[in-house]
């Protein structure tokens, strides 16, 4: 179990001063957002091949995104869609943010971004002609585009940011650790740290990869299949996207006058769950408790949990007894938005912390769109069909990745 510090050297919690969205939700944040309050879903036909003849046919995909209005051209051929997905949306964090990069120091600008599987729809198409062909038909970028780290690198390029970067491999998980990172960045000198990821599994190798785990709901209808903390739970679709997000340290975005953004990392922790044959229990709760040790903060500050919401039954219940346990029963409410994209993966933690932040900023829960009936025995206060308003003042995000990773982030107005 891990959990930082409180506080940076100053004693100040830095601050996300931009955010850029590329989600099955819509782009951008105000588009997101407001599909997010209507509960208008992005989970559709797969689209970017044909999935017939596959047990899953729907996933959550970013709609009319198109790589040649915001990836330079020669990055499209020699990069993934995740990579695209990222570029695009860390195009729009920077410039939402206002900062002036010329005129902070390029080793004091830093990358962490999250990744579960690399450029898989690219890696594909290589292979493919590796295959059917011989080595001499498959391209050089290859050897950098399926790799986990590309996006990192290819924004840390593209935005001349010399400092510390990283990427973490923690599936759902790693979107919360690399937030994480960053904010441990900002301690150490960095000023500004491009954050968050996304993902895009949607082709045949990536979807074969995902039908492993066994998780991927198989029930046709998709407004059916993927229904977290539901009585008729029976796993999760699958979905591209994410966010990018910018993280300040508070020295940095008071110089500039960019005051507390959109909100502030509070805490932070990140565990590991035990082997099953252990009969120890599982990492949440303490994984949970050791973000608000680390924010400072008791359980009764918390007004909102954007959950984790894996779908599938016995997962469900782990959470919602690590919640009710922290938090007593029906305390506080509960929210998983990502109903409507689908778990993104690495890119699924930081779009619910844009979320979050937006849920803070507007004293509004959104609803949990599909549950309809809650399974028995779940002691949480699931907000379901409409959106709440509330006093908000923290929230706390949680993320569980596919291994065993737990992560919780603790954000502020």
């Amino acid at each position: 179990m891990t959990a930082p510090t409180t506080g940076t050297a100053s004693g100040a919690a830095p601050v996300i001063t931009g955010m850029g969205i590329v989600a099955p939700t819509g782009i951008g944040v105000d588009t997101h957002w407001a599909s997010v309050l209507a509960g208008k879903s992005g989970i559709g036909r797969i689209e970017r091949f044909d999935p017939e003849g596959y047990p899953v046919r729907h996933a959550g995909q970013v709609p009319g995104f198109d790589a040649r209005a915001d990836v330079p051209s020669r990055l499209i051929s020699q990069t993934d869609h995740w990579t695209h997905l990222a570029l695009a949306a860390g195009q729009a964090a920077l410039e939402d943010c206002g900062a002036d990069l010329a005129r902070i120091p390029e080793y004091e600008m830093a990358v962490v971004t999250s990744s579960s599987s690399g450029g898989t729809e690219f890696g594909q198409k290589e292979m493919t002609a590796l295959y059917r062909n011989d080595p001499g038909w498959v391209g050089a970028y290859q050897s950098i585009a399926w790799f986990y780290a590309a996006t990192t690198g290819q924004l840390s390029i593209r935005h001349k940011m010399r400092g510390p970067c990283g990427v973490l491999a923690c599936e759902q998980a790693g979107g919360l650790d690399a937030i994480g990172q960053a904010r441990r960045l900002t301690r150490k000198g960095a000023r500004l740290v491009v954050t968050g990821g996304t993902d895009a599994s949607l082709c045949p190798y990536g979807l074969t990869a995902q039908l492993t785990t066994g998780k991927l709901s198989t029930v046709a209808d998709p407004e059916r299949a993927y229904l977290p903390f539901d009585a008729e739970a029976s796993g999760y679709l699958p979905g591209e996207g994410g966010a990018i997000l910018v993280l300040e340290s508070a020295e940095a975005a008071a110089e500039r006058g960019a005051g507390s953004g959109y909100g502030r990392v509070l805490g932070y922790a990140a565990g590991f769950d035990p082997a099953p044959e252990s009969g120890r229990p599982r990492a949440l709760r303490r994984t949970a408790e050791a973000a608000l040790r680390d924010a400072g903060l008791g359980p009764a500050d918390i007004d909102v949990v954007f959950a984790d919401a894996a779908g599938l039954p016995a997962d469900d219940r782990d959470e919602a007894e690590a919640i009710a346990q922290v938090f007593g029963p029906r305390a506080v409410p509960v929210t998983a938005p990502k109903t409507l994209t689908g778990r993104l993966y690495g890119g699924g933690a930081p779009l619910d912390v844009a979320t979050a932040l937006l849920s803070l900023r507007e004293g509004v829960v959104p609803a949990t769109t599909g549950t309809r009936e809650p399974a028995p025995g779940l002691e949480i206060d699931l907000v379901t069909g409409d959106a709440r308003e509330a006093r908000l003042r923290h929230a706390l995000v949680l993320a569980r990745g596919h291994g065993g990773f737990t992560s919780a982030l603790v954000l502020g107005r």
